[in-house]
């Protein structure tokens, strides 16, 4: 009962931080105390942190390394952006075109999860991570010669130009290397923070539960999972689709925050940064992955605006260094215990003498009403 209450007491945390940020922001943005070039970061931001806690929930709670994160985000990315254009006669209302948009992302992202999933996940460590990465360079190679079109006489869909019949009223969506272009920008600082919470509910209730419990046994030790009778292409299975499909509504949120977006932005390097933000955020914890995309993401614009624009990748790559080196260290780990088990005296200190004034204060009124 214990753990269970503790369990739910870190999740009711986390909704805290991201509602608590959400308002504070929302009160910046309408006293003016946000420059534009920061209010147009929010919305990426908040895919970033959607990305890393999808991603922790395969690499930190699961234990598999998976190098193709982006993959899955520009499936979510380029399906997501088709289908807000095929839907704009059908469905007039944005926010609601939006979300129609980010299930269909979702979709195509878990069912790219399937597709790698199936054969890849029973592959270990370095192989893993060798498949995954193979992945996400076919997807953004794919995209990139991918033509997509609609007009009078359907969904047009080509790997090349020359086969690319549209009629002249027709739409492009997707041009090959140039991209999904002429996108009507539907993403918004609330859809991001709605997607958060959702993809908080869903990744804490799966950690919480019986499947999340035979999930983290395969991840500490395989061989005693499966001696138990654990399933483990179930249940690993289970933690990179759903991995995937949130990755995949981050992608279309990401590419409906933008009129024009290209394959090449989801690469080699989109993944890195992302288990970037896992790594540094601490494995399995999902409140440090929050923080860790949040603070990370903003970092290098923060820097720009102190005129240190030169040095500012620079100073990004050693707050990097310096917080890897912080948290690999077994000092460094002991300081921050005491710190933290200071703190936790202190707050039994402060509950114990509030309690006794509470008692003191009942004393005091009994004995007014008796005289």
């Amino acid at each position: 009962m214990k753990k269970i209450n503790k369990n739910s007491l870190n999740g009711f945390i986390n909704y805290g931080i991201v509602i608590a940020a959400f308002v504070i922001l929302q009160a910046a943005i309408g006293m003016g105390r946000l420059s534009n070039s920061l209010q147009s970061l929010l919305v990426p931001a908040c895919c970033y942190i959607v990305m890393a806690v999808s991603l922790n929930l395969t690499v930190g709670i699961l234990g598999e390394l998976s190098l193709g994160h982006a993959g899955f985000m520009s499936l979510g990315a380029f399906s997501g952006i088709v289908a807000s254009i095929l839907l704009q006669d059908l469905v007039p209302m944005a926010p609601l075109r939006l979300a129609l948009s980010m299930v269909v992302g979702a979709a195509a992202g878990a069912l790219g999860g399937v597709i790698v999933g199936v054969p890849v996940l029973r592959l270990q460590g370095d192989y893993l991570a060798i498949v995954t990465l193979a992945f996400g360079q076919i997807i953004k190679n794919i995209i990139m010669v991918l033509y997509v079109g609609v007009d009078e006489n359907g969904f047009h869909m080509a790997a090349s130009s020359d086969h690319f019949n549209l009629s002249a009223d027709g739409t492009a969506i997707i041009k090959g290397p140039m991209g999904a272009v002429g996108v009507t920008k539907l993403a918004s600082f609330t859809a991001g923070f709605i997607l958060i919470l959702i993809t908080l509910v869903v990744v804490q209730n799966l950690v919480n539960s019986r499947s999340g419990r035979a999930i983290m046994a395969l991840r500490d030790n395989r061989i005693a999972a499966e001696s138990v009778g654990i399933n483990v292409t179930k249940y690993k299975l289970m933690a990179f689709v759903t991995s995937a499909a949130l990755a995949g509504a981050a992608g279309t949120l990401f590419g409906l925050n933008y009129s024009s977006t290209v394959a090449s932005k989801f690469d080699f390097n989109t993944s890195i940064l992302v288990l970037v933000f896992v790594v540094l955020g601490g494995l399995g914890s999902i409140r440090g992955s929050i923080i860790a995309a949040a603070l990370l993401y903003v970092l290098p614009e923060l820097l720009r605006s102190f005129d240190i624009a030169e040095y500012r990748m620079l100073i990004y790559a050693i707050v990097l260094i310096l917080v890897m080196l912080a948290t690999n260290n077994e000092q460094f780990t002991a300081l921050m215990g005491r710190v933290g088990g200071w703190f936790k005296a202190a707050g039994k200190r402060i509950a114990g003498w509030l309690k006794s004034l509470g008692r003191t204060e009942s004393k005091g009124k009994g004995g007014t009403t008796n005289g």
